[in-house]
């Protein structure tokens, strides 16, 4: 499996004209991907690794949250929300000439109950989680805080 992911301000993301998940304040964006191999072992490693990641400040924390964090925390240290996108397209292939191909990632049908996994892993956790909708042509918009985006793959 395969993650962008990004330190936002804000974020939402819309179908049809209509914001369908997203938060405000401070949180992560995770567009995340899914390849043929993958398993529900991995969609948890993804959850915990991007949920885990120290990309926060103490300045993040929101009210009533301890100060005494220390230096560099992690989403799940300030209970962040996470928003988080399918995206198919992170497997593209553009080694030969100028089109994409897409056999890497896994079909719908794989892929989607394996995104699923990664969303409930992390409301399992504690996590409020948002999100897009599978396979719908979605517009997300984020104020990317930073800028930190990282990519991670397990």
């Amino acid at each position: 499996m395969r993650a962008v992911i990004q330190r936002a301000r804000d974020a939402h993301v819309s179908v049809d004209g209509q914001i369908v998940g997203g938060f405000s304040g401070p949180g992560i964006v995770a567009l995340v991907g899914v390849t043929h191999d993958d398993d529900l072992a991995k969609a948890a490693r993804l959850a915990d690794k991007l949920y885990d990641l120290r990309i926060f400040g103490p300045e993040h924390a929101v009210a009533g949250q301890s100060a005494d964090l220390g230096r560099e925390v992690s989403a799940s240290d300030l209970e962040l929300p996470v928003l988080v996108v399918s995206q198919f397209t992170l497997y593209a292939d553009t080694r030969k000439g100028r089109r994409p191909t897409w056999d890497a990632a896994a079909p719908g049908h794989v892929a989607e109950p394996l995104v699923e996994a990664v969303i409930t892993h992390l409301r399992d956790r504690g996590a409020t989680v948002s999100t897009g909708i599978f396979g719908a042509d979605m517009q997300v918009a984020l104020t990317n805080d930073g800028p930190i985006t990282i990519s991670i793959e397990v």
